[in-house]
């Protein structure tokens, strides 16, 4: 069988994997040691802004687009960026798709992704939630198949998304990956007035401003120790416990919210590596959604590998620990784009 090679640069990790047709995938250390029956090259790219939609063919009038929006995402985009041109120059004789996260959000309606602001920004410049994770999520909601599911996508980066019959109609992430949920090292949601405050005050350069953002805050800044939870479950010092507190906390508040969008809740999904790895979180979550009629079984959550029901049998909504698997979903948009007929030159 044929494979596809997808490389995934994420805020925190670099993986590289190949997937064949039935969806079977396996790990390769460097794009050298891709195997010879790689017929192209897949790689994940988080925002996709405004242009891209759909997964597109790289070229070099593709890739000045794409280097355009490095400032959406800067996380993430610039590393995707780096590994399309050292992918292109390992690999030249293969096709190389781009596969957008924000792709899956645009389902979005439009009381979900607009914000309140003027009408200028929004069409002059496109400031609009776009949503994050969609390979994770779109994933998730094939495994887990039901009209209202919620789905915690939780590792470096972290996002709480509301699927509706397998469409997304919001997510706490928006016009970039840092608005939401506290993450690893990102502050998630903040009050704009504290960032023009701290610029007015001096606090800071813009470019200072966003680097503590974005790698000095969420629950490194909360803890001053660490942006890891499992390094935080194991401290037993006050920041570590009030970092641990705000995390779930806010996790908890977002799966209510995602129920509100969806008229009610069927299930739960926790994905990505935090999600996968933490049956502490997973249970200082769901206590919090006891009203909604979520019941954790305690010995499943706590023995749980993926892919797993952890919620006790009458539980009126199931929690569900789901493997992300992006690379599957990834290659899948990959073999589509390149059979689609192309339009004659």
């Amino acid at each position: 069988m044929t494979g596809v090679l997808v490389v995934n640069a994420g805020s925190t990790s670099l993986k590289l994997s190949v997937v064949d047709e039935a969806g079977r995938s396996r790990t390769v250390a460097s794009l050298g040691d891709a195997p010879g029956d790689v017929v192209a090259v897949g790689h994940r790219v988080v925002h996709g802004g405004p242009s891209f939609r759909a997964p597109v063919l790289l070229d070099d009038a593709t890739l000045t687009q794409l280097r355009a929006l490095v400032d959406l995402a800067p996380l993430h985009n610039g590393p995707a960026l780096a590994a399309i041109d050292e992918a292109r120059r390992a690999l030249p004789a293969l096709p190389q798709v781009a596969v957008f996260d924000t792709e899956f959000h645009a389902t979005l309606p439009e009381e979900a992704s607009t914000y309140a602001v003027p009408e200028s920004w929004r069409t002059q410049w496109q400031v609009r939630r776009y949503g994050f994770h969609g390979l994770s999520v779109q994933w998730a909601s094939e495994q887990v198949q039901v009209d209202r599911l919620v789905v915690c996508h939780l590792g470096g980066g972290c996002s709480v998304s509301a699927v509706l019959r397998g469409r997304s109609v919001d997510t706490t992430m928006g016009f970039s990956p840092l608005e939401g949920v506290a993450m690893a090292t990102r502050a998630g949601s903040l009050d704009p007035a504290a960032i023009l405050y701290l610029l007015r005050r001096g606090a800071g350069s813009l470019d200072e401003i966003e680097q503590t953002l974005e790698r000095g805050s969420g629950l490194l800044g909360l803890s001053g120790l660490s942006g890891g939870v499992e390094d935080l479950e194991r401290s037993a010092a006050p920041g570590a416990q009030l970092a641990l507190d705000v995390y779930c906390y806010r996790i908890a508040c977002a799966v209510g919210a995602m129920a509100v969008s969806l008229g009610g809740l069927d299930a739960i999904v926790f994905s990505g590596g935090v999600g996968e790895g933490s049956a502490f979180v997973r249970t200082r979550v769901c206590a919090r959604l006891a009203f909604l009629g979520v019941q954790l079984d305690e010995g499943r959550n706590a023995a749980a590998t993926p892919d797993a029901d952890v919620a006790i049998g009458d539980s009126r909504v199931r929690v569900v620990v789901v493997r992300a698997r992006e690379d599957v979903i990834a290659a899948r948009a990959v073999r589509s784009a390149l059979s689609r007929p192309t339009s004659p030159g």
